[in-house]
């Protein structure tokens, strides 16, 4: 839901319409607190769940437990997100890194003292991150109303809660779009969870998508480089600009891609053993190793084409497209080829990897036949629509800003 500021934070910077920006952060606040509130029921009766989903029950039980105990975390979602969009929008990520440095050393240390030294498990596991986290909220809300943005931060508006309506609407195409995403390897889990020796087919999935995540990570920070620039170029009404900076991120997040391919591709009968001490689980990795290779070379690539879209306003297109290739294509073989056909573990790894491509495919196809142009104009009436003026009497119109630019 947070990412929709992704959009309007983005696109109201290189429109140099600052004003706007804190209230798009409160009208997120409004809106995203409201959603956690709406799936707290779920964290509380996540065992029942898990069991109804046909999940052993000792892990239904202890992950019901944990769901409870971590209810504070939703609410510091809630907050937290919106506030990382509002300053990633203004190029101020170092904030974001620093303070999530100095809250994950106290965490760390939290979570020895609670989980190690006192022995509380997974429920000190919970009060640390608790704690951590609203911590690391309390910390970036004082930097902001401290008076360091004094364009975009102008205290607590009223204004807030005009076009909700609207701003609910592009908060929930965020949402759904980034729900199929995460709920596609989820669901991959679950049914891997249902094949003969689940523990071990388990395992090894496991293995896999840790390492995946650890490779995505920079991918991610390619997605959050690519939505501001484009956010901000379409914003400023530089559509050259902002194809340019789509060319730049793709080619150096495939490069950086390319050298985890290698490693993990080089490395298939190495790798499990950092995970894992059984044999058969290390067996089992081992032969999804060149799988996981293409996932994570591929997985460079998606994400910057996902913040193309963030940035330019797409995420009901893009919801759309996950919609189709992972769930009408990507799931659907998975199960054939995993259960139908007895190709296990890699049957269903390698039609995750297929409906990733397939959408990787759609998402390519779409930026490279958008007209640039009539992006850069669309983002001018955006903002002007949620409240800002798009003037500026020392320079050209935008539209004639664009033309010239276009020439």
């Amino acid at each position: 839901m947070g990412s929709a500021l992704e959009t309007l934070c983005g696109q109201a910077v290189g429109a140099s319409e600052f004003n706007m920006l804190g209230i798009y952060l409160q009208r997120s606040w409004i809106i995203t607190g409201i959603t956690a509130l709406l799936l707290t029921p779920v964290y509380i009766f996540t065992s029942p769940i898990l069991k109804l989903l046909r999940q052993d029950n000792h892990i239904s039980h202890v992950a019901g437990k944990y769901a409870i105990w971590v209810i504070p975390q939703l609410f510091a979602y809630a907050f937290n997100f919106p506030i990382q969009k509002f300053l990633q929008s203004q190029s101020k990520v170092w904030v974001i890194a620093a303070m999530s440095l100095a809250t994950l050393a106290l965490h760390s240390l939290m979570t020895w003292a609670l989980v190690m030294k006192m022995g509380h498990g997974l429920l000190g596991a919970a009060i640390a991150g608790n704690i951590s986290w609203w911590i690391l909220i309390i910390g970036q809300t004082i930097y902001i109303i401290s008076g360091r943005f004094p364009d975009s931060w102008t205290g607590f508006s009223c204004l807030a809660f005009k076009s909700l309506f609207n701003f609910l609407k592009l908060s929930l195409s965020s949402a759904a779009m980034l729900c199929l995403e995460l709920w596609y390897f989820t669901a991959v889990i679950l049914m891997v969870g249902g094949l003969e020796n689940a523990a071990v087919a388990v395992d090894s999935v496991s293995i896999c998508v840790n390492l995946q995540l650890w490779a995505l990570m920079v991918a991610l920070g390619f997605n959050a480089s690519v939505s501001v620039r484009v956010s901000n170029e379409l914003g400023a009404g530089r559509p050259k600009a902002a194809k340019f900076s789509i060319t730049v991120n793709v080619l150096t997040s495939a490069i950086l891609g390319t050298v985890f391919t290698v490693i993990v591709a080089a490395t298939v009968h190495q790798f499990p053993r950092m995970f894992s001490k059984n044999q058969e689980v290390i067996e089992k990795t081992s032969k999804l190793g060149y799988l996981l290779a293409a996932t994570i070379f591929l997985n460079s690539i998606q994400p910057v084409f996902h913040g193309v879209a963030v940035g330019a306003g797409w995420q009901f297109i893009v919801a759309v497209v996950n919609l189709v290739s992972y769930y009408v294509v990507g799931l659907p073989i998975g199960a054939l080829l995993g259960y139908k056909f007895k190709l296990g573990v890699k049957g269903i790894w390698s039609a995750m990897l297929g409906g990733s491509v397939l959408q990787t495919v759609i998402l390519y196809i779409i930026i490279a036949r958008k007209n640039w142009q009539k992006e850069a104009l669309q983002a001018e009436e955006r903002v002007r629509h949620w409240g800002g003026t798009v003037e500026n009497q020392e320079s050209p119109s935008s539209v004639q800003r664009i033309r010239n630019e276009t020439r």
